[in-house]
């Protein structure tokens, strides 16, 4: 699928050939006409500019330049020319969208996801909140000098009276943060 490498093509579905009903074949097939029902392959399958399949796919690996009404189950590789019309979802390692390319459905690139994400360690949560609780005290702290220079500025201007001193906020020791 590669510029470079070489894809002995075994069976060949010429233009303007129809086939009603499910195809399978060993090997490597190109398609040109059309297919009404699914399409197993061994190798790679590949459906020309004027090929189309009214059904679903696997293979190896698929180049589709024509259209796919149906899903694609291809574990190597999926390559999409520009003027490929894939509806249906796409199950592939490595997937190639060239640009006017139609695909309308969803793609599973076969990556494994852990069902559950790992939870944090505990001494690392605790950190984490000694850190926030830190960054709220010395936030408050900053508010506290900004607004009592503010204070003192307009005082000294003239305009406002001087504030009292700012109450001040503290941050015990035991009190947390909640998620």
């Amino acid at each position: 699928m590669k510029k470079n490498q070489q894809i002995t093509i075994t069976t060949i579905i010429g233009a303007g050939a129809e086939c009603d009903g499910d195809f399978t074949a060993q090997g490597s097939a190109r398609i040109d006409g059309r297919v009404n029902g699914n399409v197993k392959v061994t190798g790679t399958v590949i459906v020309g500019t004027a090929g189309a399949i009214n059904g679903n796919i696997e293979a190896q690996a698929a180049m589709i330049g024509g259209e796919v009404i149906g899903n694609v189950s291809a574990p190597m590789r999926t390559e999409l020319t520009a003027t490929a019309r894939v509806i249906g979802d796409i199950s592939t390692e490595v997937i190639v969208i060239d640009e006017k390319a139609v695909f309308q459905g969803g793609c599973n690139m076969n990556q494994e996801t852990p069902a559950k994400r790992p939870r944090p360690a505990a001494r690392a949560v605790r950190a984490g909140k000694r850190s926030a609780k830190a960054a709220i005290a010395e936030a408050l702290r900053e508010v506290e000098e900004a607004s009592r220079k503010e204070a003192d500025d307009a005082a000294k201007q003239g305009t406002v009276e001087p504030i009292q001193e700012a109450p001040t906020v503290e941050v015990k020791k035991d009190d947390t943060i909640e998620d």
